[in-house]
């Protein structure tokens, strides 16, 4: 072995030798891959300057500290070869092999993919894809979080701005939540903490600086409770490592915000860890734990005996120590902790004849794909769903399910399976019948009560479900129950608009700018995009805007009133329809929106958390949406909090030629800050995103939020 590594460059042979499984690793391959693509990478650099082939050598070094197998090792380092070398998979395939092959197509399909498109259904449908190409073998998520990974660790060479903004993002949202799902925490933390870095750059370097300042203080303190903890553990007989872990600045600033505490108020930025033997030791370790510090009652959790959804295992407890201080301390056996750091990567070893092997969330993708995703209307609900706080409860036979927390009955009834929650008729929990809107408590043993001859779910459900699975699961029975009206309302409009067009049906669908509408949308066939346009996505007027000059659409339009921007709103699918926009909330384009039916006015359109809608009747509520494309400005107040060695002129100065600030107003707080009152006009949420953003990097700016009319 020794001899073939004299192949491999230095740094990559290296990381070899600390793989466990190194004697089961094919060098001769790792070594034809990596002269392969260093052949196909010849004279690319990247953004570093750096030859290109330090990347897939990078990722193929974190497959390897993650002790994956051969294929997967192989396929990082030729993940890159089919889109940017102009490689055929079949060339891979003669190669390296149909599993090899497999994967670096599964990764260029997910490469190809846009999360940051600003039309959600297109952002939900390229996950949907991801997860295809996941669910079809996981080494292809695998090798993408590597990936993802030493990408974000170089992303300060990328500089455009913006595009560091969509990546990091993206990584906050899509990958880390992934990482999360599949255990392996080793990632997870880093691509936040990565993230956190670019998207924050403020808050992330003060938190650092207070994290190293007050771990100077406590790594004393953590060293002495490490001490005596390992000692009085061996001394009755459990034999164990203890070490202290430093929560990550993500997770710290995420605890702070979602608990409204300053960082000095944060007490458990040290934890300690006690690894040993097994299942059994654990135990026993957490009985003298509590011997010899007092525990905090309601903080032992128990995960080994109930695991979380990602296979995590481990008792958790908080002690109050002799200082009076509060301890957070997790006990684990060591194949326990691997399998914390690794998640699924731990023990996901593929032989010749195992491709198949499946884990339990793995198997959860095709469920997902088929009924979550078809039915979810936010991508925020799909982040939800893979990065959740969760319950446990049981079945009547004793079977474990993880919900979000929060979830209620109706949540546990579609989680046991799909037809189980269309025919729901009530639950027992405890023995006990309960009401609908019943919130799940850890250790709760809940009943179904099942109606067979029930017609289905009610759109009510809708309202006590909790789980984002679930309610898509509901709302995906009512589109296909609804399928064939939608397809027929849908039809009677496209046949209006090919006759105004003077063109067939069938000459229309096969028009170039109708197969670019269907390819955007990944409408498949012509009855997916007829059910688009019947139940309003797509209306009459988008489709004459798209295949016919602007002045040609006016029969469809009535004349707006002066200062009403009509065009830009669609109310409940129709166009024309008189609307005012809300001063108490503004909405501007990309906003979630809907409307309010006035007596005096006609429609008001409110942001949809506008507190005005929350507290308005919902008979007087009515469905609205963004047209396709807006081209009015729209008026926007931002506050800027500001030391008071803040300059106005530099809000100007560093302004790009796009921005159209029209009156700043500020005020002195006291001698250290100002505050600043700022009217802005923008097209679009994503341009004021640009603009917060851009005036949150500023010099001396310490808080920029969008506000309400002033």
């Amino acid at each position: 072995m020794k001899a073939n590594l004299k192949l491999l460059p230095e740094s990559l042979s290296e990381t070899i030798k600390k793989n466990e499984l190194s004697e089961s690793l094919n060098i001769e391959k790792i070594a034809k891959a990596y002269n392969y693509a260093l052949e196909k990478h010849k004279g690319q650099l990247r953004l570093s300057g750096e030859p290109y082939i330090i990347h897939p050598v990078e990722v193929a070094k974190i497959l390897l500290s993650l002790n994956l197998d051969t294929t997967s090792v192989v396929a990082g380092l030729l993940h890159d070869v089919v889109e940017d070398c102009n490689v055929s998979i079949e060339e891979i395939e003669r190669e390296f092999g149909s599993d090899v092959a497999k994967i670096v197509d599964g990764l260029t399909k997910i490469e190809s993919l846009d999360f940051n498109i600003p039309d959600a259904e297109a952002k939900i449908e390229s996950i949907r894809k991801m997860i295809l190409a996941m669910a079809s073998d996981i080494r292809v998520i695998l090798v993408k979080l590597a990936d993802r990974l030493h990408n974000m660790r170089t992303l300060s060479y990328l500089k455009d701005e913006k595009k560091i903004v969509e990546k990091s993002q993206e990584t906050l949202s899509i990958y880390a939540p992934i990482a999360h799902r599949l255990g392996i925490h080793m990632i997870k933390w880093e691509l936040e903490d990565l993230a956190f870095k670019y998207l924050y750059p403020d808050e992330y370097k003060e938190l650092k600086e207070k994290v190293s300042k007050k771990l100077a203080e406590r790594q004393e303190i953590t060293e002495s409770y490490r001490q005596q903890l390992e000692s009085f553990l061996k001394e009755h007989g459990i034999e164990c490592r203890v070490e202290g872990r430093v929560k990550h600045f993500y997770s710290i600033w995420q605890k702070m915000k979602r608990k409204n505490r300053t960082f000095d108020e944060i007490y458990d930025l040290i934890a300690l860890r006690v690894i040993t033997g097994d299942e059994v030791e654990c135990y026993k370790a957490l009985g003298f734990v509590h011997s010899l510090w007092t525990p905090v009652p309601g903080r032992i959790k128990d995960y080994i005996a109930t695991p979380k959804s990602n296979g995590y295992r481990a008792l958790h407890t908080t002690v109050i120590t002799q200082r009076a201080e509060l301890l957070e301390i997790q006990i684990r056996s060591f194949e326990m902790h691997k399998e914390a750091e690794y998640g699924l990567a731990a023990h996901w070893r593929y032989k010749e004849d195992l491709t198949n092997t499946r884990y339990k969330w793995i198997d959860q993708l095709i469920e997902w794909q088929k009924d979550f995703l078809s039915g979810v209307v936010e991508l925020g609900e799909l982040q939800n769903e893979l990065n959740l706080d969760e319950v446990f409860v049981f079945t009547p036979k004793g079977e474990v399910k993880h919900l979000p927390k929060g979830s209620t009955t109706i949540d546990f009834a579609y989680s046991v399976h799909t037809e189980i929650g269309h025919h729901y008729a009530g639950a027992k929990v405890n023995g006990k019948i309960v009401p609908i809107d019943y919130k799940l408590k850890n250790g709760d043993i809940v009943e179904i009560i099942v109606n067979k001859n029930s017609k289905g779910p009610s759109l009510d459900w809708l309202k006590y479900a909790r789980s984002s699975s679930t309610r898509a699961k509901i709302r995906k029975y009512f589109k296909d129950k609804y399928a064939q009206e939608l397809i027929e309302k849908g039809k009677e409009i496209f046949r209006k608009v090919s006759k105004k067009l003077n063109m067939s049906i069938e000459e229309l669908l096969k028009e170039e700018k109708i197969v670019a509408l269907m390819r955007r949308y990944s409408l498949k066939a012509e009855r997916d995009l007829f059910i688009r346009i019947g139940d309003g996505m797509i209306t009459q007027s988008d489709l004459l805007k798209l295949l016919q000059p602007e002045e040609d659409t006016e029969f469809i339009t009535r004349k707006p009133r002066k200062k009403t921007k009509t065009l830009d709103v669609i109310v409940d699918g129709a166009t024309g329809v008189e609307v005012r926009f809300a001063k108490c909330c503004m909405p501007i384009p990309g906003d979630s929106i809907v409307g309010i039916i006035t007596k005096s006015a006609g429609i008001s359109v409110h942001r949809k958390n506008c507190k005005n809608v929350t507290t308005t009747q919902k008979d007087r509520l009515i469905k609205v949406r963004w047209a396709m494309e807006t081209k009015n400005e729209y008026d926007v107040w931002l506050e800027i909090e500001t030391f008071n060695t803040f300059s106005v002129s530099e809000l100007y100065k560093s302004s790009k030629p796009s921005w159209r600030f029209y009156e700043i107003n500020t005020k002195i707080v006291d001698n250290n800050f100002l505050y600043h009152v700022v009217r802005a006009r923008v097209r679009s949420k994503e341009e004021l995103d640009d603009i917060i953003q851009s005036i949150k990097k500023m010099k001396d700016v310490i808080r920029v939020r969008r506000t309400r009319r002033k």
